[in-house]
């Protein structure tokens, strides 16, 4: 029988993180204490389709480099994990309605960046799937019925950012330079939230939490949460901190759902 995974919500980055010597041994160091899991359904903010919709299951399929403007060699990289059609396969038994397959999806920056970083073999098949809603019950709805996953050795992995507001990125500053109050704010209050568990005001976020619509202008990269802490909900979403600290303003916190 294969081991209980944990579920992960990480902040992804942009392809620079590759550069940053900090913000990748965090992310090695991480995925040491995470272990071996048999596959890997990772949940990106960036890629939004209803109903929910699976990635290629075709070897060789082409990572998408959703991004412009950055130097070429970020548009160089690749990461051709194996594919998971039996995963793909689960996900749809489990999601409530259809769930189709997008056979010409590759993985996307806010899978394969992380990915890089924390499975650098690329060794474990990868699934990916769209947010069908942003809406915050109806992704926990989804992650709860993804949990069972989890017991047949499937990583859930939710990637967004604990705050994202590209306006705050000035690649001049530096990526140390300190975060803008609303980011710390938002920060603070989201690792003390989910400390106590409060999962009613994480939720909630746009109404509970300080400077809400500041660090997310638009809320696909705090939504990948709610499906992780919807598939950790069996074990009453104890969390530690797996990364913290901040990123060219940008706060990327990170949790492990054991």
């Amino acid at each position: 029988m294969s081991e209980r995974q944990p579920v992960l919500f990480l902040s992804h980055g942009a392809p620079p993180l590759a550069d940053d010597a900090t913000w990748t041994r965090q992310l090695h160091d991480w995925s040491a204490r995470v272990g071996n899991p048999t596959n890997i359904l990772m949940v990106s903010a960036h890629w939004e389709n209803e109903p929910v919709t699976l990635s290629s299951t075709r070897p060789a399929t082409p990572l998408i480099y959703d991004f412009w403007g950055f130097p070429q060699k970020y548009y160089e990289v690749t990461y051709d994990a194996p594919v998971a059609p039996e995963l793909a396969s689960r996900v749809a038994g489990l999601a409530d309605g259809p769930v189709l397959q997008d056979t010409a999806r590759g993985l996307d920056h806010g899978a394969y960046v992380p990915l890089v970083e924390m499975f650098p073999e690329a060794d474990v098949p990868v699934v990916q799937m769209s947010l069908p809603t942003l809406d915050p019950t109806g992704l926990y709805e989804l992650g709860r019925r993804l949990a069972p996953l989890r017991d047949e050795g499937t990583l859930i992995i939710g990637s967004g950012f604990t705050t994202h507001n590209l306006r705050w990125f000035n690649p001049r500053a530096g990526a140390d330079v300190a975060p803008p109050t609303a980011s710390a704010e938002f920060d603070q209050w989201a690792a003390e939230a989910l400390e106590r568990r409060d999962i009613d005001a994480i939720l909630d976020f746009e109404r509970a939490a300080p400077a809400a619509s500041e660090a997310h202008p638009r809320t696909e990269h705090w939504a990948p949460l709610y499906v992780a802490l919807g598939a950790a909900e069996a074990t009453g979403h104890a969390s530690e901190v797996a990364v913290d600290g901040f990123w060219f303003g940008l706060s990327k916190r990170s949790w492990q759902f054991a």
